[in-house]
Formats: structure tokens, C-alpha cells, sequence
């Protein structure tokens, strides 16, 4: 929720791309929104790495959704939540040969003199059918992502 901000003070400008819409467990109306949402939410760790101290609602029992409700509670500054993101997937060699998986890309853009955007980027892959988890900390992969013509 910061970064836009970012851009308006010290830009003057609006952001040409929004971000994820992020609800801060701190501020009582978003902690409400996130208790009574949970199941539909990706509820993160402030400080957290790696697909670690997290629930992905969709994917969640009911009761790992009640437990970690409670964890929420307990300690809401410490917890953020956004809703879970549709990942693209595309065909992956996998033991089996080709199969769909999904991914999400992270691009790169190099700033010098000039900006440019890099050719490519690195792909971070749920390796298992089905998943969304992609963190390579968490059983996700990565590949790197060339574009051979524009």
C-alpha cells in the first residue's frame, strides 16, 4: 500500500501499475475485512520469507483456517493478507514430459544512463500439478525466461 504513495509524493504522479490490494491486519477495519475473509485471502507474515508463517485460504482446511485465525488475533501487527492471484501456467518439462504448470514471471529492468527492460526474466514454476506455490523454499522452481523476438 506504500509504494503508490511513494510515487504521488515524490513523482507528483499516479501509478501506472497498481499494486496487489494489500489488507494491513494493524488497522481494525482491515482486520475485520481479513477474520471475516480468510478463506478466500493469502494472509502473510509482516516480516515473513519464503512461503513460511502463511495461509492460503483457498487451499486451507477449515481448520487450519480457524487456527490460524486465532494466530491473527493474537498478534494482528504482525500479519498482512491479499487476495490470492490467478498464476498463469504454461507447458513445463516435468518426469512425465510436457505438462501444464503454473508460474508467475518476475521481469527485470536495468537503470545506467538509460532504462531498459531485460529481454527475459526468471519464472518461478509450482513444480507439483495442481499447485500454486511457487517459492523454491517451499517446493516451487525456477527458470529462466528468454525472449527471442519482440
Amino acid at each position: 500500500p506504500y509504494v503508490p504513495k511513494m510515487i504521488e509524493f515524490y513523482l507528483g504522479e499516479k501509478p501506472i501499475l497498481y499494486n496487489v490490494p494489500t489488507y494491513m491486519c494493524r488497522e481494525p477495519e482491515d482486520l475485520k475485512y481479513v477474520l471475516a475473509n480468510m478463506k478466500d485471502l493469502v494472509v502473510k507474515e509482516v516480516h515473513g520469507a519464503g512461503g513460511y508463517g502463511m495461509l492460503v485460504g483457498p487451499a486451507s482446511t477449515q481448520a487450519e483456517i480457524e487456527e490460524f485465525r486465532r494466530v491473527v488475533q493474537a498478534k494482528p501487527e504482525g500479519y498482512i493478507a491479499q487476495p490470492t492471484l490467478s498464476l498463469s501456467s504454461c507447458p513445463t518439462f516435468v518426469e512425465s514430459g510436457i505438462a501444464p504448470r503454473h508460474i508467475d514471471l518476475r521481469p527485470f529492468v536495468l537503470m545506467g544512463k538509460e532504462v531498459q527492460m531485460v529481454a527475459g526474466g526468471l519464472t518461478r514454476v509450482a513444480l507439483k500439478e495442481g499447485s500454486l506455490v511457487v517459492n523454491s523454499s517451499q517446493g516451487g522452481g525456477t527458470k529462466d525466461t528468454w525472449v527471442l523476438e519482440a
